[in-house]
């Protein structure tokens, strides 16, 4: 194998892949980026058994290809050593089986390599009919819901985001049952079949920092596997076995009191209260309402306490008083790009339901504390 390529073309293709390796690989051989190179161009590869992230940089975008083949080469070191090249161009040539040359004009590597013949026989394939969306939205809708999933190993199917198509409505919900986000879009076109899959956190929060335009992304859905399909990157990760609860029951449909805010108000009358929570348990606090006013307030015995009054646009009659976790709900209000929002409640331990004033597709759900 003997190449040389513009090195931001590689470091572009080299940030995207490497996310497919992990730290706790316990097959050596997956601790390094596969390179194979034909005439067609250079395809990269990592895989963790879970995630398997594919790049494929056409031959027209390659400097030179004097000789083809493969190569497996630690990713430990090999992104650091091509951001930190001082050349633009960077030549590869493989001295031996293992051992490979990475070098400009001015200086070289020489690195020992992992043996490609022990490297598993990674397909990535697509099927007939993929579910076809803006990558955009895909990633405005993982935005809109990851942050919510568990970090609780012990009930695994809460710590991935499950995507739900009927037709042409896709959902997808994730919760840590303490809060839950929730989505909802309509397709162009609807699915030939239903779908009810759970992807792993991890890898749809790895995918979302690869979508970066409009372009389409076509999703291929198989029996243990998802496959994103977008521009020059496959990207394959598992789906976690089992059912996802139903959660369509923990969301109210009728509410006592409706609350209009503006959130930046809110939000930060949210997080100054959360000043005296910060090493608390859930950083809880508290919000008021009464008489078309919403006062926040938190306590802290060792350090004081502290309170903000807010006017809001409500009921004459709305009264409550209850307790949340400041971090949960100022996660939620990220997700919402409206100036104003609506808060609706209905008593102190039933749900809060926090939602764009525009936006009917989302949905944030904060459960109550309880306190005493």
């Amino acid at each position: 194998m003997k190449f040389a390529i513009d090195k931001n073309i590689l470091l572009e293709n080299l940030n995207n892949v490497i996310k497919g390796v992990s730290t706790k690989n316990v097959i050596p051989v997956l601790n390094g980026i596969k390179f194979d190179l034909t005439n067609k161009g250079l395809t990269l590869l990592a895989s963790d058994s879970e995630l398997t992230i594919e790049s494929f940089i056409d031959a027209s975008l390659i400097k030179d290809i004097s000789n083809v083949g493969t190569a497996i080469i630690s990713s430990k070191y090999i992104l650091e050593i091509i951001r930190k090249m001082p050349s633009d161009v960077i030549n590869f040539e493989m001295i031996d089986h293992l051992k490979i040359k990475i070098y400009s004009d001015s200086n070289l590597y020489n690195l020992n390599c992992l043996d490609p013949d022990d490297y598993p026989n990674i397909k990535l394939i697509v099927n007939k009919d993929p579910i076809v969306m803006k990558a955009s939205l895909l990633k405005e809708i993982i935005n809109q819901t990851s942050f919510a999933i568990s970090n609780q190993e012990l009930r695994p199917l809460l710590t991935g985001v499950n995507f739900k198509i009927t037709g042409d409505i896709l959902e997808c919900i994730a919760t840590d049952s303490y809060r839950l986000a929730k989505k909802n879009i309509k397709l162009d076109e609807a699915s030939a079949q239903d779908i009810n899959i759970v992807i792993p956190g991890r890898n749809i929060i790895e995918l979302e920092k690869i979508l970066t335009d409009d372009d389409d992304i076509n999703i291929h859905v198989f029996n243990n596997r998802v496959l994103f399909d977008y521009k020059n990157i496959k990207f394959q990760s598992n789906i976690l076995s089992g059912t996802y609860p139903n959660t369509s029951n923990l969301i109210p449909t009728e509410f006592e009191i409706l609350v209009r805010v503006n959130k930046n108000m809110f939000a930060g009358a949210v997080d100054r209260a959360a000043l005296l929570t910060q090493g608390k348990d859930k950083n809880i606090i508290k919000m008021k309402i009464e008489h078309k006013q919403m006062i926040i307030n938190s306590f802290a015995s060792e350090i004081g306490k502290t309170e903000e009054t807010l006017i809001v646009d409500t009921d004459e009659k709305s009264n409550i008083d209850i307790s949340f976790s400041a971090k949960y709900m100022l996660d939620a209000l990220k997700t919402i790009a409206d100036d104003e929002i609506l808060i609706m409640l209905n008593n102190d331990v039933k749900p809060i339901i926090v939602k764009s004033l525009t936006d009917e597709s989302l949905i944030q759900l904060i459960l109550p504390i309880k306190t005493f």
